[in-house]
């Protein structure tokens, strides 16, 4: 049904795999799409009470494709990508499931924002997290903005998404960003026993209390992702853009001029 995803369910658990192994699950067009019309199915699923999300190979997702952006025969149509990536981001915060992101390897970009909407965040002691959008003279979307707020205040989302900087899971615990730091090879088991925990408690009140505490925000998530698409065309457009993919495609320091 999906080819750059795969949905699994086994028992109450079900399971969204990014599976673009060989680009470390950089999020295409057709993967953001098709994580949209996942979440969305899910919203219509009863049966399931844990959702988990995680990357198939080597990394959860490095995050948007950069390769893609840059093809001149196929050039990305940004306000499509924006529309469901807004979807994606909108589906996944409102989902009736507790949802568990495990983190291996790579978390970046949109990759991150889409862990940073999870409930619950297991990373791996050697990933590497990241909301580097600012290095390429864009903004954070998939609501990363919304999502960083909401785990850590306003100056510090800021002071995080201004510095673009590449986390380690300790670091990113310490900032209140995450829930659970595993050893090396150990996240997968213990999302097994975090999700056991769920389904062994009382299930229908948490996402009884997860609807109204998300529903009292989705307003304000759907604010952002309006501002957060408007914000990118923009950006997109923007010298300093031109200059962060070269310079990240040249493998140099870029020198941004504000404009």
């Amino acid at each position: 049904m999906y080819e750059t995803i795969r949905l699994e369910k086994q028992g109450r658990v079900g399971h969204v795999v990014l599976n673009r192994p060989n680009s470390m699950n950089a999020m295409n067009g057709q993967m953001m799409k098709e994580l949209a019309e996942c979440f969305e199915s899910l919203h219509n699923d009863n049966t399931l009470h844990v959702v988990k999300i995680y990357g198939a190979g080597r990394a959860f997702s490095a995050g948007g494709d950069i390769k893609e952006m840059m093809d001149p025969n196929n050039p990305m149509d940004i306000e499509l990508v924006m529309k469901d990536v807004s979807r994606l981001s909108k589906a996944l915060y409102t989902l009736p499931q507790v949802t568990i992101a495990v983190i291996h390897g790579a978390s970046a970009g949109l990759g991150f924002s889409m862990a940073l909407a999870c409930d619950h965040v297991i990373a791996e002691e050697n990933s590497k997290l990241a909301m580097n959008f600012i290095g390429i003279g864009l903004v954070p979307d998939g609501g990363g903005h919304f999502f960083m707020k909401e785990r850590v205040g306003v100056p510090k989302a800021k002071e995080i998404i201004w510095a673009g900087q590449t986390l380690k899971a300790h670091d990113a615990l310490a900032k209140g960003l995450l829930e659970e730091v595993t050893a090396e090879g150990r996240a997968m088991e213990h999302a097994e026993n975090y999700a056991n925990e769920v389904l062994s408690s009382p299930v229908l009140a948490k996402l009884a209390s997860k609807n109204i505490l998300h529903t009292l925000k989705l307003p304000e998530l759907e604010q952002v992702l309006e501002m957060e698409a408007s914000a990118q065309s923009a950006m997109r457009k923007s010298k300093d853009h031109l200059e962060g993919i070269q310079a990240f495609v040249q493998k140099r320091k870029p020198e941004f001029v504000g404009e």
